[in-house]
């Protein structure tokens, strides 16, 4: 009789262990996939850039990781690539770099950039700037950015939209490095 009474009572802690390797197992993935979604949602911001408006510093289907963090206690500078809402479409998430800042006058005339009446050098230019060169005029508004793609023949940028201009409260994060292709991984300037 004995022999029957240990029976079920191995059987019941069994199956007490294998229900606490299993939770135990379902904890680990759920605060992996918590962790996971903090990280995406405080720390980093993916993005894919679907178009060549960015050559050749970032190319069509290029995967980016940004910092969100990277503005919450410094303002964006000239030159930074920002991962933002697009002004016309918040669903939309765009990809530029930093022209003007905030109360600056930009004046682009005949390929020149000219910042407060100062020409800016543009290292980062896939070409030379052919199309869309004529007369534009912007004044920069406080807490907010005037964006342009790197491949200004290409680009559908601030010299387009209705809404020139990216407000800080839009820009989700500067974006960091370039993680797909792997093989051409870079950190981004």
């Amino acid at each position: 009789m004995k022999s029957e009474e240990k029976q079920p009572e191995k059987q019941d802690q069994k199956m007490i262990f294998i229900m606490k390797e299993l939770f135990s197992w379902v904890a680990v993935i759920g605060l992996a996939i918590l962790f996971s979604l903090f990280l995406n949602r405080v720390i980093f911001i993916n993005a894919e850039v679907p178009t060549g408006s960015m050559e050749n510093t970032i190319m069509p289907g290029d995967k980016l990781i940004g910092s969100r963090l990277a503005y919450r206690s410094a303002n964006p500078k000239r030159g930074d690539i920002i991962i933002f809402h697009y002004p016309d479409d918040e669903t939309q998430i765009y990809v530029k770099r930093v022209i003007g800042l905030p109360g600056e006058k930009i004046i682009i005339d005949d390929a020149t950039i000219y910042i407060d009446d100062m020409p800016l050098v543009e290292g980062y230019l896939k070409e030379e700037w052919t199309v869309s060169t004529g007369y534009f005029e912007f004044e920069v508004p406080e807490d907010s950015y005037l964006v342009l793609g790197d491949n200004r023949n290409s680009s559908w940028d601030a010299r387009f939209w209705a809404n020139s201009y990216v407000e800080k409260d839009k820009i989700l994060g500067k974006a960091w490095c370039r993680y797909w292709p792997l093989n051409q991984m870079k950190k981004l300037q």
